[in-house]
């Protein structure tokens, strides 16, 4: 199902980092594109930002009747993305509470299945939901635990699901290091030295941009014969 003129996707998470990249790719390959977020004000700035046509609406990604009335609004489309979370912060074990956790892996999995799970009614046969991974889930490290755990978690789903869905294909894409929002919660100066150490390590000798990993998500929408895969954007990091 090439993504062009014909074709709807709804993107939630949308409005910046990779989601805003996706979206933008998107309606820059033709498609129709609807996005949500969960705050009015970043929608608006979002839709601001992309080319003309895009849609977009709040939308609380925790709450089963936001989210039941978004995709009633969107009506019926192509394929579905789910790119939202909140910024990383890693913490070693010894920092771990059971609200933090259940906060990160509430809006990366447990929100995202109930996402996918009213999304899929919407989908056209033979359309496609691309989910979000990370290579945490094949390599992780001191303070990394839950990012592994949400990574990891969400390569099982949807190997899973591209079982029980068929024949609506569902992927994931799991980046590496990126250049984006998500690492907001560093100060400056840390951020852009672990951007910097980060590049240096890996045979590409750079962190992703958001747009380096938002053609994953097309690629993944536009190829008719993948599903239960995960893309890898990572610039070699698994294989250093």
């Amino acid at each position: 199902m090439t993504v062009n003129s014909t074709t709807h996707i709804v993107l939630l998470g949308a409005t910046s980092g990779i989601g805003l990249a996706t979206a933008r790719a998107a309606a820059l390959a033709g498609a129709r594109v609807t996005i949500g977020s969960r705050r009015a004000s970043s929608v608006t700035r979002a839709l601001a930002e992309l080319p003309d046509g895009v849609r977009g609406s709040a939308v609380d990604a925790s709450s089963t009747e936001n989210l039941a009335r978004f995709f009633d609004a969107a009506g019926e489309f192509d394929h579905f993305a789910y790119t939202a979370a909140e910024p990383l912060v890693g913490a070693p074990l010894a920092d771990y509470t059971v609200d933090a956790a259940t906060a990160f892996l509430g809006l990366r999995l447990v929100h995202a299945l109930d996402a996918v799970r009213l999304a899929v009614p919407h989908v056209k046969r033979g359309g496609s939901v691309t989910l979000t991974s990370g290579t945490a889930a094949f390599k992780g490290g001191v303070g990394w635990t839950l990012g592994a755990a949400a990574s990891g978690a969400m390569i099982s789903v949807v190997r899973s699901l591209a079982v029980e869905l068929a024949p609506i294909r569902v992927n994931a894409v799991a980046p590496g290091v990126v250049r984006s929002p998500l690492w907001d919660g560093m100060g400056e100066a840390e951020r852009e030295d672990m951007y910097r150490s980060t590049g240096e390590s890996v045979p590409l000798g750079r962190v992703a941009e958001v747009g380096d990993v938002a053609k994953a998500y097309l690629a993944l929408m536009d190829q008719d014969y993948v599903t239960g895969a995960v893309s890898v954007v990572d610039g070699g990091t698994l294989v250093a």
